[in-house]
C-alpha cells in the first residue's frame, strides 16, 4: 500500500466534504489497528466515530480479516439472482438468531442508502400483494436522515441533502423532529418531554386519508442530524398509532445496529418491534460494504401468495455477495466471543459521566448521551452556521483524536472495545479545543 502523499488530489471527487478546504489541508488516514488510525505522517488518531459510525469491533480486528482473506480466494464472487452460495443462507440465519428471531427474513444490500429504498421499496409492493395498492404515501420525520438514494433523499429531512435534486418523489409528508433545546438541554437518555410529538401522525394522517398512508420511517437515534434522541413513550406512540391505522413502522437502524446502544439493536433497547429494519454499517464491521433488510415474516409471506415466478423484481448485482457475508459472520463471532454488547454495556456510564464533563466549557449549549453514542452541541456563530464544530474538528484531528461534525454539533460513536483510558484521551484532548475554540 501507497503510504506517501499523493502527487495529485484532483481526480478524486470526495462525498460530503469541502474538496477545495481538504485538498488544501488533507486529512490522510494510511492504517488502523484496534482503537487508533494512522495519518500519512505517522501520527496516531484515537478514533471517536467507529470510522463512519461503522466499526464496532475496533479496526483490523483478526477474526474478520483472516475471514474476508479466505473467501476472497475461495469465491470471489457469486450471482444470487437465480443462484445463490452457501454463506449467504447462512448469515441470513446468524442475523435472525441475532435478533432473537422478530424478524423472519433479509434481504441483501450494498449500503444503508439501499437499504432505506429497499424498504421503501417493500413496503408499497407489500400493501399492493395486500390488495391495497392506494397506500403509497410515505412518512419521514424533519432532520431524519436515510441515505441519498432519491427515496432516502425523499423521506429524509435534512434541507442541505434535498435542496439541489429535486423535484423529491410525491406522496411524501414529514413528522416533526424531537429536538427540544428548551426542555431536554443536557439529558442523559431518553429525555423527559416531547412523546406527544409522535401524534403528530394523527394530523397527517387526517390531512392525507389513512387509506393512502403505507409506511412511517424514522431512525430510533437520529445520527447524522446531530444525535437526536427520542423523548421517553415516543416510539411507543408510533407503534400504536402504525398499528392502529395498518400503516408500516419502519426503523432505520444503520447507524443504531449492531451494539451502538449497548444492546443490538435499538429496537431492542426501547421495546418496541417496527415491521422493518434497515441495517448496514456495523453489520460487516466496516469492512467490507454490506447492508440488509429485516421483515417481518407476514409481509414476506404476503409476496409468496403471488402466482409461480420471480415475488419481488428487485435486488442489486453484488447483494448478498461472498466476501461482504464473511466479514459480516465473523462479526457476529466477535461480537459473541467478546461480549461487545456487554463491553459497550459496561462503559456506557463512564462514556456519559466524561462526555457531560464537558459542561460549562465555552460555547457548549446541549449534551446528548445515550448508549455509547454523544451529541455536544456548539453555539454557531453568527452568519457562519457549522464552521465552529468544522473548526473543532479540524483541531481534533490535528492533536490526534477523530471526531465528527453534523451542523454544530459534535457527534461520537466510538467502536464498542473502547476502553477507560481511550475514553480519558478523548475527552481530555476534546476539552483543551474546545476551552481554546474561538
Amino acid at each position: 500500500m501507497n503510504e506517501s502523499k499523493p502527487a495529485s488530489m484532483s481526480s478524486f471527487w470526495m462525498p460530503f466534504t469541502n474538496n477545495r478546504d481538504f485538498k488544501a489541508h488533507p486529512r490522510l488516514l494510511v492504517s488502523a489497528e484496534g482503537m487508533y488510525y494512522r495519518d500519512v505522517d505517522g501520527n496516531q488518531v484515537l478514533d471517536g466515530t467507529a470510522g463512519l459510525w461503522c466499526v464496532p469491533c475496533g479496526h483490523a480486528q483478526p477474526k474478520i480479516v483472516s475471514a474476508v482473506r479466505e473467501m476472497v480466494g475461495q469465491l470471489d464472487f457469486a450471482p444470487t439472482f437465480q443462484m445463490g452460495h452457501p454463506a449467504a443462507f447462512e448469515l441470513a440465519d446468524r442475523l435472525m438468531d441475532y435478533t432473537s428471531h422478530k424478524f423472519g427474513h433479509v434481504f441483501y444490500t450494498n449500503s444503508g442508502s439501499e437499504a432505506v429504498d429497499t424498504a421503501l421499496k417493500i413496503a408499497l409492493a407489500y400493501h399492493r400483494a395486500q390488495g391495497e395498492g392506494q397506500r403509497t404515501r410515505l412518512i419521514g420525520r424533519e432532520r431524519g436522515y436515510h441515505g441519498v438514494g432519491f427515496g432516502g433523499i425523499s423521506v429524509g429531512g435534512i434541507a442541505t441533502n434535498r435542496r439541489n435534486f429535486g423535484p423529491m418523489l410525491p406522496g411524501v409528508d414529514h413528522l416533526p423532529h424531537t429536538h427540544d433545546l428548551e426542555k431536554n438541554a443536557f439529558s442523559r437518555g431518553e429525555p423527559e418531554h416531547g412523546a406527544n410529538l409522535a401524534d403528530e401522525l394523527e394530523r397527517i394522517i387526517a390531512l392525507h386519508d389513512v387509506s393512502t398512508i403505507a409506511a412511517v420511517i424514522v431512525e430510533p437515534v437520529a445520527g447524522s442530524t446531530g444525535v437526536l434522541i427520542p423523548p421517553k413513550g415516543y416510539l411507543q406512540r408510533l407503534r400504536e398509532l402504525c398499528t392502529r391505522h395498518g400503516i408500516l413502522l419502519i426503523f432505520d437502524e444503520v447507524i443504531t445496529g449492531f451494539g451502538r446502544l449497548a444492546t443490538p439493536f435499538a429496537f431492542d433497547y426501547f421495546d418496541v418491534e417496527p415491521d422493518i429494519v434497515t441495517c448496514a454499517k456495523g453489520l460487516t464491521n466496516g469492512t467490507i460494504p454490506m447492508g440488509a433488510v429485516f421483515t417481518k415474516r407476514h409481509i414476506h409471506d404476503a409476496f409468496m401468495d403471488a402466482p409461480p415466478g420471480i415475488e419481488l423484481f428487485h435486488g442489486y448485482t453484488y447483494s448478498g455477495h461472498p466476501v461482504a457475508c464473511a466479514a459480516a459472520l465473523a462479526t457476529l463471532e466477535v461480537f459473541q466471543e467478546q461480549d461487545l454488547i456487554g463491553q459497550a454495556a459496561a462503559m456506557q456510564e463512564y462514556w456519559a459521566d466524561a462526555v457531560h464533563s464537558l459542561k460549562g466549557l465555552p460555547h457548549v449549549i446541549d449534551i446528548r448521551t445515550i448508549g455509547l453514542i454523544a451529541g455536544i452541541e456548539l453555539a454557531p456563530i453568527p452568519g457562519k452556521p457549522g464552521a465552529r464544530a468544522f473548526s473543532a474538528f479540524k483541531q481534533a484531528f490535528a492533536d490526534g483524536i477523530l471526531i465528527r461534525t453534523t451542523g454544530d454539533t459534535i457527534a461520537l460513536s466510538p467502536p464498542l472495545v473502547i476502553e477507560k483510558k481511550h475514553v480519558d484521551e478523548l475527552f481530555a484532548k476534546l476539552a483543551t479545543v474546545l476551552k481554546n475554540l474561538d
